[in-house]
């Protein structure tokens, strides 16, 4: 059974093992041009926010969930401050094992009710145009395409979602 709870100290580790599985993942998913392109960037370029989810999230307007079967971190999720009226998701990762049984869907649920209750009026988030089970579920609940651009290696969807709308 998932429990979701609020990101702690002794969670650091398995945090920065999801994300960088999850990482390679969506290196799966890259051209060999763009796959080179990525490897050559810095690495601070890629998590360097999980080094202090303290100050990045926690105390910064945002939040840093964890969900946790038995005693494994599966999927993990965050909300940063963006402005005083927009939260910006970060950081949505499924270990692969236990990818394509909800467990997204049910942080990302979880994600937009905290963004209300710290007073967010919109959300936004990106992701790669390739990842298109993200962007399905995105969809889904109800986040709509605000434009796309190119960072890096990748080629970014943008979405957003105002949060005033009743429903997802």
């Amino acid at each position: 059974m998932l429990k979701i709870r609020r990101y702690q100290k002794k969670d650091n580790k398995a945090v920065k093992e999801l994300h960088h599985a999850g990482n390679m993942q969506m290196g799966e998913m890259l051209t060999e041009a763009e796959l080179k392109e990525l490897i050559s960037l810095p690495t601070a370029t890629f998590g360097s926010d999980l080094d202090d989810i303290e100050g990045v999230y926690l105390k910064s307007g945002g939040d840093f969930l964890v969900g946790v079967e038995g005693r494994k971190i599966v999927v993990i999720g965050a909300i940063r401050k963006y402005t005083d009226t927009c939260g910006e998701l970060k950081r949505l990762r499924v270990r692969r094992d236990y990818q394509r049984k909800g467990l997204g869907e049910t942080m990302m649920r979880k994600l937009v009710t905290r963004a209300r209750e710290l007073g967010y009026k919109e959300l936004i988030l990106d992701t790669i145009a390739e990842n298109r089970p993200a962007r399905r579920l995105f969809e889904k609940l109800g986040f709509s395409e605000l434009r796309r651009e190119r960072k890096g290696p990748f080629n970014l969807v943008i979405y957003g979602k105002n949060l005033n709308e009743e429903g997802k």
